[in-house]
């Protein structure tokens, strides 16, 4: 579970009744958003679905970013998990296994949606916008990762009047990760120190600055 988490966080349809836009409007909206939003607070719910399974795999919690570079990423339900960018090194710490996994953001991030949103990176630089529609309140932009990513092969991005409200990534192994987005508030106040991370006593850190 753990490893499916960090993976569509890292990496994170057909559509009836969509009406197809000016790419430059979701688009635009897009760039505006990740240009002009210094920090974003909100609640999240996940769902993962797989090939072999009809009912999805759901986590919620909550994620703080704040550019530039850093990111909170904290699953509360079903389990306790945690994902710090402090703008240098990505911390995944997982409480039931008692393991931290440090790795440097370059190597984790690139190409991914984490890296776009958190500004490590320009949506133009990162990726191809394939196309735009509305669909009821949403606006949708559908992106490929112009490099090329091995946790997946497309991202597509939902705002509501500008604002980030959705994200369906499908992985290299066809499945299909959904992030919902609640309460959000934009450019509230967000601490420094929660994007810095301490391993807790006694747990294994494996990586960058940890033994393997």
């Amino acid at each position: 579970m753990a490893r499916s988490v960090f993976a569509a966080i890292l990496a994170w349809f057909a559509l009836t009744g969509v009406t197809l836009a000016e790419q430059t409007d979701a688009g635009e909206s897009l760039r505006l958003f990740l240009g002009d939003v210094v920090s974003l607070k909100a609640d999240f719910t996940q769902s993962l679905f797989t090939a072999d399974s009809k009912t999805p795999q759901v986590s919620s919690g909550t994620l703080l970013i704040k550019r530039p570079g850093r990111f909170r990423w904290e699953y509360e339900q079903p389990a306790s998990q945690l994902v710090i960018c402090d703008g240098g090194r990505i911390w995944m710490y997982d409480e039931d296994l008692e393991q931290v996994t440090v790795r440097p953001v370059d190597e984790t991030l690139r190409g991914t949606p984490a890296m776009l949103l958190s500004g490590q990176a320009t949506l133009d630089d990162t990726f191809e916008i394939l196309k735009s529609y509305s669909d009821g309140e949403l606006d949708w932009v559908d992106l490929k990762p112009r490099d090329g990513s091995p946790e997946f092969v497309s991202l597509s991005i939902a705002l509501r009047q500008g604002i980030l409200q959705r994200m369906e990534l499908t992985d290299s192994l066809g499945q299909v990760t959904q992030v919902e987005l609640d309460d959000i508030k934009v450019d509230a106040e967000v601490a420094d120190d929660l994007f810095v991370f301490e391993p807790p006593p006694g747990v294994d850190v494996i990586g960058v600055g940890g033994s393997r």
